[in-house]
């Protein structure tokens, strides 16, 4: 499994100032994110886990899924979650040219915007990887490019259930954004962990919000 950062280093967070990390409150809101959906099944079970606690989230989508399932992503916008572009094809930035990249987003902004008939402004990166470039334009084009303060590390398949759960119980704290993954590959850590962060997250008087 490659490196990385279950809790962001604040040092990474300044250096990359531009992107949203945390949003700092004092009200104990932290924010619930999920890639890569939507996904048949997986998604399902975790809109249903969601609607237990009265959890809002924010899901940020592939284009071509959004394409394949598209009664489940008008069911994520009908329960009252926030959608994010997360490219029509899961491109990795570091790999891509500035502008198939920089399309790729805006393919997948088409498909957002006629299924919710609004722009979607905000933009997570798979993979965490964006080249300077990239993230200049997509920053002029109006997005916000929203990273994390905690990751599951659920899509790793070589780390327990447990392991799981506890990078984030450990890890979170008021302002917290938080990444799961709505994917086939996540679900044996997901479907262990996020039952149990929700039930965390509410015991322990934090909030779930949106990002908008």
């Amino acid at each position: 499994m490659s490196f990385y950062w279950v809790k962001t280093n604040s040092f990474i967070k300044r250096v990359f100032s531009k992107y949203c990390w945390d949003i700092p409150n004092n009200e104990k809101k932290i924010y619930l994110t999920f890639d890569d959906g939507p996904t048949p099944e997986i998604t399902d079970w975790v809109l249903s886990e969601l609607k237990k606690f009265d959890a809002k989230a924010t899901f940020f989508c592939i284009g071509k899924n959004i394409k394949a399932n598209l009664s489940l992503f008008e069911k994520l916008i009908k329960e009252g979650h926030s959608i994010g572009n997360h490219t029509m094809n899961h491109v990795n930035g570091w790999k891509s040219q500035t502008n198939d990249y920089i399309e790729n987003v805006k393919n997948c902004a088409a498909v957002l915007e006629e299924e919710k008939k609004e722009k979607t402004l905000i933009f997570r990166p798979p993979y965490g990887k964006i080249k300077k470039e990239q993230s200049k334009i997509l920053r002029n084009l109006g997005y916000k490019i929203i990273m994390w303060d905690v990751l599951s590390a659920d899509f790793d398949q070589s780390i327990t259930p447990e392991k799981c759960l506890e990078n984030v119980t450990k890890n979170v704290k008021s302002g917290s954004v938080i990444v799961f993954h709505d994917s086939i590959k996540a679900s044996q850590n997901l479907k262990f962990a996020l039952p149990k962060t929700l039930h965390f997250l509410k015991e322990n008087g934090f909030a779930f919000d949106i990002i908008h």
